[in-house]
């Protein structure tokens, strides 16, 4: 039994040394491999224009917070400042009515400081997400052009 398997074997074989592929078959298969390979390139690039677009989008956002982060660092800083005068000032009064008069000034200043660095804030923050934004609806723009000259 195991003869004759090895004889269907070795005829079979010798009859696919002998046979050729039809140049039709052929070239069908050369072209699939040649489409299959620029559709792969045309994915590679632009996975890799996704990825650039998605660390520009990030760095940009990235900067808008570190900026937001300053800012809030900063306004702390002068609150701080201005608080630690104050309490200095009014340690050194020496009559009731100068204690009220500093810490009335204090407030009404803070008040005034307070609403201007949450008007900047605001701003700020108003100009780093429209900046993100625009970053993001580029990349959007630029990933919807390709896919157009891909298509």
């Amino acid at each position: 039994m195991n003869d004759q398997f090895t004889r269907q074997a070795q005829d079979m074989f010798s009859a696919a040394k002998d046979a050729r592929i039809p140049e039709n078959i052929q070239a069908i298969a050369e072209d699939g491999v040649a489409k299959t390979r620029e559709a792969i390139d045309k994915l590679q690039s632009a996975s890799k224009d996704g990825v650039k677009t998605i660390e520009n989008v990030m760095l940009t956002a990235q900067a808008g917070a570190r900026t937001l982060g300053e800012k809030v660092l900063r306004n702390v800083e002068v609150n701080t400042e201005a608080a630690l005068d104050a309490a200095e000032a009014i340690a050194k009064a020496k009559t009731v009515p100068e204690v009220i008069k500093l810490q009335t000034s204090y407030f009404q200043q803070q008040m005034t400081a307070s609403a201007n660095q949450t008007k900047e804030f605001f701003e700020l923050s108003s100009k780093i997400a429209q900046q993100t934004f625009e970053t993001m609806n580029a990349a959007a723009a630029k990933t919807f052009e390709q896919m157009k000259k891909s298509a």
